[in-house]
């Protein structure tokens, strides 16, 4: 044990270590005042990042108009505008208090709560970019909100780690090793090979690379979180060591990625389309690492396992919802024509096409019999 002990950093050599006969820390129920500390962070962060999306749009559209060369193109003209980096500073802003909520609350609680994001990014999208939200669209927005909501009530609900020292060894695990190695490897092939020749017509392509990359971001956050947690808490100063130095250059890189592959994908397809697609695959990707990472679902039950599955597929509909019918015309006019009896409607379809014909009569000359009919 003290071999151990002396290959970590002093600060975390000190830490106490719960013993395997002690109780376990992460089947513990987590406290309500971190649970509600955790969604209220996670909840006014979607209202900075959904905005952020649409202010960063404005700034790519002004872009395009001047004739600079475009983010998916490889430009960086978008450096110069200031739009652009108010946008940045809101999902920064953003950032930073989802970057808290995973302090307080497990990922699996925190994540899914990003469905509001979509939520203001739509209903903005359609204010201020003329962006057409439809009634399936709104339909799919309030999906959105309600396989969030189940995916909540069925999330882990245990407390979260509390020793850095616990969380580095988590790290060291085989299977996360090999979830790192293969969100590398296909983010590094997508970007390659799959991006320059599919990136332009396939929402998924760069979106993957920012969802891969994302949900290593979310786990260095989550550790970091832990670190300064635990320098405030309890006086340790844990940044004495270079692991949580080391987690910050990580972090800062990952995001920067992001970021890129994010605005390749903004400045070709509509938000509308962009910010359901990132949420899903974005959700999933850190659900799936953080279920491998920190074993979140290894003391669930059936049924609230079964209540997470039920939960994405509500979302996934939701986002086929906004996807695939968001140029289609359809209004509730047009729900309450259909709940009208069959005669009803079919006699008023003969009078619309009998008003189109005498209007097109008229237009173009019709005889006089007609014109007295």
């Amino acid at each position: 044990m003290n071999s151990e002990a002396s290959l970590l950093p002093p600060a975390l050599a000190t830490s106490p270590i719960s013993a395997p006969s002690a109780t376990n820390p992460l089947t513990e129920p987590i406290s309500n005042t971190d649970f509600y500390i955790g969604v209220g962070l996670a909840i006014s962060s979607c209202f900075f990042i959904g905005s952020s999306f649409i202010i960063k749009k404005k700034a790519l559209l002004r872009l395009s108009r001047h004739g600079e060369v475009r983010a998916a193109a490889g430009g960086f003209g978008y450096l110069r505008e200031w739009i652009w980096w108010a946008g940045l500073l809101t999902m920064g802003l953003g950032e930073a208090a989802n970057f808290a909520a995973y302090a307080f609350a497990p990922a699996s609680l925190v994540t899914p709560l990003g469905a509001l994001s979509v939520i203001i990014s739509a209903v903005m999208a359609s204010r201020f970019l003329n962006e057409k939200l439809n009634l399936l669209g709104k339909l799919g927005c309030f999906l959105c909100i309600l396989g969030s909501t189940i995916v909540v009530i069925h999330s882990p609900k245990e407390k979260e780690i509390e020793d850095l020292q616990v969380l580095f060894e988590m790290l060291q695990d085989p299977v996360f090793i090999l979830y790192v190695i293969c969100i590398f490897g296909s983010c590094a092939f997508i970007a390659c090979f799959v991006a320059p020749q599919y990136g332009h017509t396939n929402v998924c392509v760069y979106l993957f690379v920012c969802s891969g990359i994302g949900s290593l971001t979310v786990m260095s956050c989550k550790a970091l979180g832990l670190a300064i947690r635990s320098t405030i808490a309890n006086g340790s100063n844990v940044f004495s060591t270079w692991m949580p130095w080391f987690l910050i250059v990580v972090t800062v890189t990952f995001i920067a990625i992001q970021m890129n592959y994010l605005n390749k994908a903004l400045d070709i397809f509509n938000t509308s389309i962009v910010t359901p697609v990132y949420y899903v695959m974005f959700t999933t990707l850190v659900i799936t690492a953080s279920a491998i990472l920190l074993k979140e679902f290894s003391k669930m039950r059936f049924e609230n396992i079964l209540g997470d599955v039920c939960g994405f597929l509500v979302v996934i509909i939701a986002v086929f919802m906004l996807n695939a019918f968001k140029d289609i015309d359809i209004t509730l006019t047009d729900v309450r024509g259909l709940m009208r009896p069959k005669m009803q409607r079919i006699s008023q379809y003969d009078e619309e096409v009998l008003v189109s014909l005498k209007e097109r009569r008229y237009s173009y000359g019709s005889s006089d019999v007609f014109r007295k009919a």
